[in-house]
């Protein structure tokens, strides 16, 4: 992420992350609001020109690694990998393998392995959906 992807305005902190930014809550939208003002890396140390990136790396011009922002992460005890697996498998049991597929960008046999794991069923997804909008069945307002 660019410091160009957080936009702190005087009320409000979006991230630019897709098409439409999101709006972050408190207290993420302070943290963010944090970490544009304070960058640090061991590249941006008498740095001619500002990094670009949010969080700069030990390289001039490069973002911090991914070993290096989980180690930082975890000494804080946040474990981003722990979250990350959460998130794809609550993903997994609730939408089709190949949407998952297509929305993330991994390949359909990862998808469907993580939905197998995760003991989602996408027929189960498309039978709730289609039940709930047949013909001539009354409806609670969606």
């Amino acid at each position: 992420m660019t410091t160009e992807d957080v936009e702190v305005g005087a009320q409000e902190v979006r991230l630019h992350l897709g098409n439409a930014p999101v709006q972050l809550p408190e207290p993420v939208a302070q943290l963010a609001r944090t970490v544009a003002a304070n960058r640090k890396g061991h590249a941006t140390i008498g740095a001619l020109v500002p990094s670009p990136w949010l969080f700069p790396g030990g390289q001039p011009g490069r973002p911090i690694s991914t070993t290096q922002l989980t180690q930082r992460l975890n000494n804080l005890g946040i474990r981003p990998n722990q979250a990350r697996s959460t998130a794809l498998f609550q993903l997994a049991t609730e939408i089709p393998a190949a949407i998952l597929a297509r929305t993330l960008g991994i390949h359909t046999d990862v998808a469907i392995a993580w939905q197998r794991l995760s003991a989602g069923d996408w027929a189960n997804y498309a039978a709730e959906v289609s039940h709930r909008y047949s013909p001539g069945r009354q409806h609670d307002t969606p």
